[in-house]
């Protein structure tokens, strides 16, 4: 019996662990985060402002307000409001996108290792999916008004499909989601990826690798 409730009480610890997993709770009302501060170590959030100095456009963020420009390889250019732009969502655990597209325009499949992402569809129709584990696709249509969520750590895609440009607003369960964009995770790193573990793992030649990594080397 005491052995059984030893078991019981490292799984309970275990998924209370798992669950907490996400940004941490708040410890008080507000954290503004101080960009400025010449503390370098960042745990989970960055150092605070004094109380007494925040104000009420630390809450405001105007980032989101512009189109931004899609002329680019991809025909889409994703405006980030998380903590590093947005300094009043530090520690609390929340964060927006703006996705501009081209018509045609792809937000190539990525990761975001930290959340939970949902979107809102404002302008346009998307083609949104995401692989699960077992490599199956969900995708899914979305026209202006629609909402998809993509589960946490599972690549992802969106797409304008219509004739005329899209966009679309996300929100995140992280005040920093993180994002690995596959293109530039797999042939953009620095340094490279050996170039035999990419002829290995896309069954490609050394000249295919070298004109795909061309096009995604670092600035």
């Amino acid at each position: 019996m005491a052995k059984t409730m030893i078991l019981c009480l490292l799984w309970l610890s275990i998924a209370l662990a798992l669950t907490g997993a996400y940004d941490p709770d708040l410890l008080q009302d507000f954290c503004v985060a101080d960009n400025t501060s010449a503390d370098t170590v960042k745990v989970n959030g960055f150092p605070c402002k004094d109380p007494k100095t925040v104000k009420a456009s630390d809450f405001l963020f105007q980032g989101l307000r512009n189109e931004g420009s899609t002329n680019n390889i991809f025909g889409s250019l994703v405006t980030a409001g998380n903590v590093e732009k947005f300094a009043g969502v530090n520690t609390l655990g929340i964060s927006m996108n703006r996705v501009d597209f081209a018509p045609g325009g792809v937000n190539p499949p990525h990761i975001h290792p930290r959340a939970t992402e949902i979107a809102f569809v404002v302008e346009g129709t998307i083609l949104a999916g995401f692989i699960t584990t077992n490599n199956t696709l969900f995708s899914q249509k979305l026209e202006k008004g629609d909402v998809f969520v993509f589960p946490r750590g599972l690549v992802h895609f969106q797409q304008n499909i219509g004739p005329s440009s899209a966009m679309t607003i996300t929100a995140f369960n992280s005040q920093l989601p993180g994002a690995q964009v596959l293109p530039f995770t797999l042939f953009g790193s620095t340094p490279p990826l050996p170039q035999d573990v990419l002829v290995k793992a896309f069954r490609i030649s050394d000249k295919a690798v070298k004109k795909i990594s061309s096009k995604f080397a670092p600035n």
